[in-house]
């Protein structure tokens, strides 16, 4: 309001400077023709002066034009940071109550004489009430954001399916080898296939000996798992111990993934009926020498609360085998690989088979394929 007031000021200011320009000019070709002309407006501007003095001695008001220029000079000067508005007139309108006092458009433009123009922070628009642009509690009969609109569904068209509610399968056989130390061969076996979806899924694992045709030790597992990170699963089920001695079951829990800078884990708990309790752990590195040629270390611990004499298990740490393997990777589904393996066994599960005329520590040579579809 007060801009257009300004605006409407200078626009009358100019009209008038330039009528009076005008009336100037034509005066002094008047008095460059007419000498008797230049008389009156000698006197024109004598009476002129005199007017001036009267209007600085107080004695005369002012005339309408000197008044606006004076206005605008003034406006200049304003400081807009101090300004009530509520106390103008015809501003009643920030009133709720309609009693036209004005007193609820106090406005502080402060903001703009400090340099932050967008801090309106303290505006108050409206009896003496605090304006909130956003927030608050829903109405009642506010739309749910999650439904679809106004009721209507697919129709006879399928839902779409995100990308993790699609159901996959994969096999992988990380071991599949031939195992040779002094006077004796065997083959073992470490494969995993899971089916399900990318948070859930079932697994089956298997890791085995075989020994002139026979099972000399074999671990299944059927697990349920479930996505925590990324790269890492949990993982809830059943084992079942088959092979020589006596056969086992546990209920299982544990962990399978990658670990950071890519060290992969397979930690896992059991527990049966009987009391026992044991414990494994199985960690792999994969070391890129190129793209296709890959150095991987392995190390396999078990841990026992109580002896088995009958499947060669003894309390606390009962075996270890770490060794070495370099895979060349035909393709990513297809490695050949050769390696070098130590493996060990210690408390009466050493002593058991030191007694059969065997030894409980040995140096492996392997040779096999990892696959995987």
């Amino acid at each position: 309001m007060m801009n257009r007031r300004v605006n409407l000021i200078a626009a009358l200011m100019v009209l008038k400077l330039s009528s009076v320009w005008a009336q100037d000019l034509t005066t002094v070709e008047k008095v460059r023709t007419n000498p008797m002309h230049a008389d009156h407006h000698a006197n024109r501007s004598a009476q002129s002066e005199r007017k001036r003095r009267n209007i600085k001695a107080g004695t005369e008001s002012k005339p309408a034009a000197a008044k606006a220029s004076e206005q605008i000079e003034a406006t200049q000067d304003m400081d807009h940071g101090k300004m009530n508005h509520g106390s103008m007139p015809g501003m009643e309108q920030g009133d709720k109550s309609g009693t036209g006092d004005g007193s609820g458009h106090d406005i502080d433009h402060g903001g703009a004489t400090s340099g932050k123009a967008g801090d309106m922070s303290s505006m108050n628009h409206g009896g003496g009430e605090s304006m909130s642009m956003q927030g608050g509690s829903a109405p009642a009969d506010a739309r749910d954001p999650h439904a679809y609109s106004d009721g209507y569904d697919f129709g006879p068209i399928p839902r779409p399916k995100m990308g993790d509610e699609d159901n996959f399968g994969s096999l992988l056989a990380d071991r599949l080898e031939s195992v040779t130390t002094r006077g004796n061969t065997a083959m073992t076996y470490d494969w995993q296939a899971w089916y399900g979806q990318t948070y859930d899924r079932a697994l089956i694992r298997a890791e085995g000996e075989i020994e002139s045709g026979k099972f000399k030790d074999a671990r299944n597992e059927l697990l349920w798992a479930h996505a925590i990170t990324a790269y890492l699963d949990t993982q809830l089920g059943v084992r079942y111990d088959t092979g020589k001695g006596t056969d086992r079951g546990w209920l299982a829990f544990g962990i399978q993934g990658l670990l950071p800078y890519w060290l992969y884990v397979e930690a896992t708990a059991y527990a049966n009926e009987q009391g026992r309790t044991a414990f494994r752990l199985e960690t792999e590195y994969d070391l890129l020498l190129t793209q296709k040629l890959i150095l991987q270390p392995r190390i396999e611990m078990n841990f026992y609360s109580r002896r088995d004499d009958t499947r060669d298990v003894s309390s606390g740490l009962s075996n270890i085998e770490a060794g070495l393997r370099l895979r060349y990777e035909v393709r990513r589904e297809f490695a050949p690989y050769v390696g070098i393996e130590w493996a060990s066994r210690f408390g009466s599960a050493a002593n058991n088979i030191r007694a059969a005329g065997k030894d409980a520590e040995e140096a492996r040579l392997v040779a096999g394929v990892r696959l995987w579809f």
